[in-house]
């Protein structure tokens, strides 16, 4: 009987997990979380954070940022943890909705890094998480603000993105993996948020991980992000067009303004890893 339930076991398992891909999570206000400072009070360190992807964070010759885990030392590690407990001792009301943004962008990417950091080695971020049969560590209760206890999907979907209703939000949050955005080289703050919101979606549109036009032209490649999130980045595939061609190079958006045949989708969740 065992050796016939096993293998039912691994088949639920693969379901599920295929699943979880396919049933994205929607955006879904927490209103806890909505509420700004309307002046700035308090101004907020990023500093820590800089120095971290300065020492740690590469960037080749595609432009595309990969992070050293295996070379984060003690130090690295503990000045991580440290900044961590700083952002999350912090009381988000108090800041500005222009604050806010930056506040919660380098708190989920400073806390997927830590939480590599402390499964390392790892060849995936969805090999991580408490549920045994879930997919990654994203619903893991894993950060504590304001004594309410939220996972990294929370701050994605139930404040950034409907907070904000930007998609350029996808472009800057990092899940760790080869397909996603680039880990951003600096540090956002309240200064830099918009230039770099508008750099991270150049960065990725334009690279082969983004968008790729395969067969002279006739097939399009998409990452998956384009399709978990289309209600994002349009009502349909037209305007998903529009949004990649404001993004595009010129050569680039030139083909998409022509493109009239199919589009698929792909996602290597392989670690970010610079080795």
């Amino acid at each position: 009987m065992l050796k016939i339930l096993l293998p039912l076991f691994v088949m639920l398992s693969l379901v599920l997990q295929s699943t979880s891909l396919l049933a994205a999570p929607k955006k879904d206000l927490d209103p806890d979380w909505d509420h700004f400072s309307v002046e700035q009070k308090i101004s907020v360190d990023h500093q820590a954070w800089q120095v971290f992807l300065d020492t740690y964070l590469h960037t080749d010759t595609t432009q595309q940022t990969f992070l050293a885990y295996g070379n984060v030392n003690k130090e690295g590690k503990e000045n991580l943890d440290r900044y961590l407990s700083y952002l999350t001792e912090l009381n988000p009301p108090s800041l500005t909705k222009e604050q806010q943004m930056p506040y919660w962008i380098n708190l989920y990417n400073a806390k997927t890094v830590q939480l590599i950091l402390d499964h390392y080695p790892t060849k995936s971020i969805t090999k991580l998480g408490k549920r045994w049969l879930g997919f990654g560590p994203w619903d893991d209760k894993i950060l504590t603000i304001n004594d309410r206890e939220l996972s990294l999907n929370d701050v994605e979907h139930r404040i950034l993105r409907p907070i904000y209703n930007d998609p350029r939000i996808h472009y800057v949050v990092n899940c760790a993996s080869f397909s996603c955005p680039n880990l951003a080289a600096q540090a956002f703050t309240l200064d830099n948020t918009q230039l770099l919101l508008e750099q991270s979606a150049k960065d990725y549109i334009n690279h082969s991980r983004g968008v790729m036009l395969k067969d002279s032209g006739s097939k399009l490649m998409l990452s998956s992000i384009y399709d978990w999130y289309l209600v994002d980045f349009g009502n349909n595939d037209t305007e998903l067009l529009d949004h990649l061609k404001q993004y595009a190079n010129p050569e680039l958006a030139a083909q998409l303004n022509t493109f009239s045949g199919s589009i698929s989708y792909d996602y290597d969740w392989s670690l970010n890893e610079h080795e």
